[in-house]
């Protein structure tokens, strides 16, 4: 995948007025942004529901939402594509209000944790749990005291940590990402 065009399909299936299963439709993603200009991730909006258990309807649709919105509704969940470009200096030598504008793009702002020596610019926490899966690629997690390098098939489970994903490699990294909405415990 070194280019970010290659596409991929949205299969969404329901049920017909007898109550057979039918597809709903069968097309690449209709929402699709670029978050921050060029340097920056570029965002498929696949799916999300409005609340858990999730209702199941006969002739689904996601319509109810038209933005870009980085965590999933107060309980229930979202599911996402996202295409991350080499991080180049455009990316590195963002400043915290360069960083807060950029989450602010995508609803995000009160997730921005961005400060004076943080491991990244785009360190960023939400309460949510999030599944990401590396489908093409690699790319670094950045946490407050570590990081690690993950790979195509391999999968992290985000548990409402600050983080920021870094591609330091020289080619396009995709990821799919479920998130579900989540509450802080106490510390014990």
């Amino acid at each position: 995948m070194s280019e970010s065009t290659k596409t991929f399909r949205r299969v969404v299936t329901g049920h017909d007025a007898d109550g057979k299963a039918i597809l709903i439709s069968d097309a690449p993603p209709t929402r699709a942004q670029l978050v921050g200009g060029p340097g920056g991730p570029t965002f498929y909006e696949i799916w999300h529901t409005l609340e858990t258990p999730a209702l199941i309807h006969y002739q689904p649709d996601d319509s109810d939402e038209a933005g870009l919105v980085l965590p999933p509704p107060k309980n229930a969940t979202r599911i996402r594509i996202i295409d991350f470009p080499p991080e180049g200096e455009e990316i590195r030598g963002l400043t915290g209000a360069d960083a807060a504008a950029k989450f602010k793009l995508i609803s995000g702002e009160e997730a921005s944790t961005a400060a004076a020596g943080a491991p990244h610019p785009l360190m960023h926490r939400t309460q949510t749990v999030d599944y990401g899966i590396v489908l093409e690629g690699e790319i670094t997690l950045v946490l407050d005291r570590d990081e690690t390098t993950i790979y195509q098939g391999d999968i992290v489970i985000q548990n409402g940590t600050n983080h920021a994903w870094a591609n330091r490699s020289d080619k396009a990294c995709r990821m799919a990402f479920v998130l579900i909405d989540g509450e802080f415990t106490t510390p014990s």
